[in-house]
């Protein structure tokens, strides 16, 4: 899929967010969070705006400030941007008392469960896909080399490589940010059903990040569904069809 029908919205600190709204007079709206270094063009944001589409209920993704074609550069981001981001789009145009559903994928897990408290009351749904709450220290930094620490402290960035074309631009302001994003170490008391996605073949992001994020909720309604060959994006047509499955669920006898 392409831009097409996509918009921009403009923040409160005048950061261009790129967007796209379907079936907005939806009484439900499904919100993706996409990850790191992604933007809204991927096959599983594809996939679930065609069921959205199909099933006539509301859908909204889009891009933080520096990824895809959102304004400003990624180097200039972080979690505490990214998530206002999201925020104020969320806010700004799904009025009223409509119930959403979030789906996070990898950091968008994070970035979703950073905005349980401001939509409580609405959500009826949560799905983590690979989820990669707090990757920034627990990935990231406390694997890296003294000598990696040390650019990254001095030169206030590390282009770090991994298995896609273009290395990861890891700046000093995104770890520090990430330290005030934590999650962990929080309880979230909701009674919404959660289902949590991760790939056992997964490279990136270690099963026990969706462990950690399963024991956040209260709820007895939550479950992990372990892809036994599946990697990090989980982005097959098998997997889609798990994952829009359970979306299924999530909806049936609301809409």
């Amino acid at each position: 899929m392409s831009y097409k029908r996509s918009k921009y919205f403009l923040t409160s600190n005048k950061r261009k967010i790129k967007y796209l709204f379907l079936n907005k007079k939806s009484q439900i709206t499904v919100v993706f969070f996409h990850g790191f270094m992604s933007d809204m063009l991927g096959e599983k944001q594809n996939t679930i705006q065609k069921f959205c589409t199909k099933k006539k209920i509301g859908f909204i993704k889009f891009e933080y400030s520096g990824h895809g074609q959102s304004s400003e550069k990624i180097t200039d981001g972080n979690i505490s941007k990214w998530t206002n981001d999201a925020k104020q789009l969320i806010k700004a145009k799904i009025k009223g008392k409509k119930k959403l559903i979030f789906i996070g994928s990898s950091m968008g897990s994070w970035i979703a469960l950073n905005l349980f408290k401001n939509f409580n009351r609405q959500l009826i749904g949560f799905i983590g896909i690979a989820s990669a709450p707090e990757f920034t220290e627990e990935i990231m930094w406390k694997n890296f080399s003294k000598k990696i620490k040390k650019i990254i402290l001095k030169n206030k960035i590390y282009y770090l490589e991994n298995d896609y074309e273009v290395p990861y631009p890891i700046t000093k302001n995104l770890i520090m940010d990430g330290r005030k994003n934590k999650v962990f170490n929080k309880t979230i008391d909701v009674k919404i059903p959660i289902v949590l996605f991760h790939g056992l073949k997964d490279k990136l992001v270690p099963l026990k990040f969706s462990k950690k994020t399963f024991k956040l909720f209260k709820t007895q309604n939550k479950k992990i569904i372990k892809i036994k060959d599946g990697d990090h994006s989980l982005s097959r047509k098998k997997d889609l069809r798990r994952i829009c499955s359970e979306l299924r669920k999530m909806t049936t006898n609301i809409t």
